[in-house]
């Protein structure tokens, strides 16, 4: 049985904890991997866990459950693919992360793996594999945790709730038929839904603003029935470099309460540009919460009438 152990690293320009803390939260994947457009824990105990991941791949996505032990002390996360696909008979590594300073970190990337029947030809086709995955994923990671440490000040997530009088599959069948919003939701000018797979959507709309213009946004969404459905906006206004949230679905007693929750980073380079000179960051936050927030209350209540009006 033929083992192969490899081994890629890149220095990072930020704080060793930090990086440690955005690849050990698995929320933080959606803006520290563009791929990646939802991470959800199947189990989840100290140190270990089972997480789900979603993720883009040349124009459609897949997903794939990995199981991860976690070292917070020695800045070292263990991972192994539950169900690796051939040539692959078995893949896991360790994400190890070193303080070079206070201000800079070297990240190293172990892989272990080996072929099916260790074939040769299939050893050799994941040599490959695994070498230019990891250098361009230790690349990204590179640009998009420096990207996302310098952009603390300027990302930011808030929620809207309701309460609603009727069955939570009422409430949640409204915003998973996302096809239907043109007819439904007086902001929306046009939609176009298409289902990948069972659960796994691509969502694009042309949605109207209140001084009549319209923009286009093209979002992935994973829908969990009858809980969640969260997205990641892959076509983004000027504000923002990211826009991930999640619609959550929680029954109890007198009904349901539904909610929209948002996370962005800021654009800050287009804020000159769209409010103004004299705009300043938190004008553009005011902004964008504003805009996201009325049409997310729009469709909540929207909901809440569709939902009462079928009990």
């Amino acid at each position: 049985m033929t083992v192969r152990e490899v081994e890629h690293e890149i220095t990072i320009a930020a704080p060793a904890a930090a990086v440690y803390r955005l690849i050990a939260e698995v929320e933080n994947w959606p803006r520290i991997f563009p791929p990646t457009i939802y991470v959800d824990h199947v189990e989840r105990h100290a140190n270990e866990e089972r997480i789900r991941i979603w993720a883009t791949a040349n124009e459609t996505a897949k997903n794939w459950t990995s199981h991860r032990t976690l070292d917070p002390e020695g800045l070292r996360i263990t991972f192994r693919q539950e169900v690796p696909a051939p040539p692959v008979a078995a893949m896991g590594g360790t994400w190890v992360i070193e303080p070079l300073s206070g201000a800079r970190a070297r990240v190293r990337l172990l892989h272990d793996y080996r072929a099916i029947d260790d074939d040769p030809d299939g050893l050799a086709w994941i040599d490959e594999a695994v070498d230019r995955n990891s250098r361009s994923e230790l690349a990204a990671l590179k640009t998009n945790v420096e990207a996302a440490h310098a952009a603390e000040g300027v990302t930011f997530s808030f929620e809207d709730s309701v309460r609603i009088d009727g069955a939570v599959k009422d409430v949640y069948d409204f915003v998973n038929e996302a096809g239907l919003w043109e007819e439904r939701l007086p902001h929306v000018a046009r939609v176009r839904l298409e289902e990948l797979s069972p659960g796994l959507q691509i969502l694009e709309m042309d949605t109207r603003a209140k001084d009549g213009s319209t923009h286009t946004t093209k979002s992935y969404r994973v829908c969990l029935p009858v809980q969640r459905i969260a997205y990641k906006q892959v076509t983004l206004p000027a504000l923002m470099t990211l826009h991930t949230g999640y619609w959550t679905f929680r029954e109890h007693e007198g009904g349901v309460t539904a909610s929209s929750q948002h996370t962005v980073v800021l654009n800050t380079a287009n804020i000159a540009r769209v409010l103004g000179e004299s705009a300043t960051v938190e004008d553009a936050r005011d902004y964008v919460r504003t805009a996201l927030s009325t049409n997310s209350r729009a469709t909540l209540g929207h909901a809440k009438s569709y939902a009462e009006s079928r009990r």
